[in-house]
């Protein structure tokens, strides 16, 4: 009796062992974390969102087989925006990056409705839960740019082809200005409202516009590339954005601000992955790897390219700060003190830029 009590016991033990997942060789895998992104505009071969498409494939190229991706282009922001966002989470997507401003309060709303997907607000200020914040530091990159158009320019003056008047775009009009006019003191900057992020017609009229005011360097914050097919079609130079745009203007393109997702983009599809997933802001910039200058047109002479990249080694270093006022007082171009000689302007401040720098030609929002 007790050996066939015995027997039984160990043929219960192996089939327990046998259809247990620890024992299984045939457990299934387990599916892959689905991740979803909105763009603002459409995919193209530089800018804003090639940036962050570049991103996209960097986390699928790093977690290969653990994460599967998604994106849907060319979303207006608004309640358009809500209901591609709502439509990613209701597919099954459990990590949604939104990179546009105005994207949101579109993803605060979705994501209140969704409290088991995580969303990252790229340029959003608002977090909840389940919405961390992330953006770059432009100005850094901007501040590099305005040396390199400083040593350029020929007429002492640039345009600036500018999307709308928020904080981070006052922010790289006045860092631009203040690298150029510390290589050039006579160095002016004109700046052209848009009140558009993505509108070619418009950025290449703009751009014309200021050619014909003696500009003979650009630089803009919208989201084509149109202003750098102008500067190349009337043989002035421009500053690159967001992305390397010698392809569509080698011989205008002096030196290129570009945007790098990728590593951020992994770190926070591995945090899902692994459960350590947390809400936060992150604002990061050269020292970080997410801004970086470089890629320099061949006009661009040897010494004028050391010094821009040893100035980008001070600002990893933290030697040098883009609104720190190191020589005297910095004025607004109305006059007034916003940088008291000595001071660096904290997070908070460089948050809340309203106004434009001395040196620049133009009036907040107009």
């Amino acid at each position: 009796m007790y050996k066939n009590l015995a027997g039984r016991a160990v043929l219960a033990w192996a089939a327990a062992c046998f259809l247990s997942p620890a024992f299984s060789q045939t457990q299934a895998p387990k599916e892959p974390l689905k991740i979803g992104f909105v763009y603002v505009t459409p995919v193209t071969d530089a800018g804003w969102v090639r940036q962050h498409e570049e991103g996209r494939k960097a986390v699928e190229a790093a977690l290969a087989g653990k994460v599967k991706t998604t994106f849907v282009e060319n979303v207006p922001e608004g309640a358009d925006a809500e209901r591609v966002i709502r439509d990613l989470a209701q597919q099954g997507n459990r990590l949604i990056f939104t990179p546009s401003f105005g994207y949101m309060e579109p993803t605060l709303k979705v994501a209140k409705d969704f409290p088991d997907v995580k969303f990252e607000s790229i340029t959003g200020y608002k977090a909840a839960p389940n919405v961390a914040t992330a953006n770059a530091r432009y100005y850094e990159g901007r501040y590099l740019a305005g040396i390199a158009a400083g040593r350029m320019t020929k007429t002492n003056v640039a345009g600036y082809v500018a999307g709308f008047p928020i904080p981070e775009v006052l922010q790289g009009i006045n860092a631009f200005t203040l690298g150029m006019r510390s290589v050039n003191p006579n160095a002016k900057v004109i700046v052209v409202w848009l009140n558009e992020w993505f509108d070619p017609p418009k950025e290449r009229d703009a751009a014309m516009a200021l050619f014909n005011q003696n500009a003979d360097v650009v630089a803009f914050h919208t989201g084509s590339t149109a202003v750098m097919a102008a500067a190349q079609e009337r043989g002035k130079m421009a500053v690159a954005y967001h992305s390397d745009m010698r392809k569509i203007a080698p011989d205008a393109q002096i030196v290129a601000v570009t945007h790098q997702w990728g590593g951020y983009y992994t770190q926070r599809a591995q945090a899902v992955l692994d459960g350590s997933w947390k809400s936060g802001n992150v604002w990061g910039g050269v020292k970080d790897g997410m801004i970086r200058v470089g890629d320099f047109g061949s006009k661009v002479p040897q010494a004028v390219q050391q010094e821009v990249l040893a100035r980008q080694k001070d600002i990893a270093a933290g030697k040098l700060q883009p609104f720190r006022a190191a020589a005297g007082d910095v004025r607004d171009n109305e006059g007034r003190v916003v940088i008291a000689k000595g001071v660096q302007l904290n997070d908070e401040q460089i948050l809340k830029m309203n106004w434009l720098v001395e040196g620049v030609q133009g009036r907040v929002g107009r």
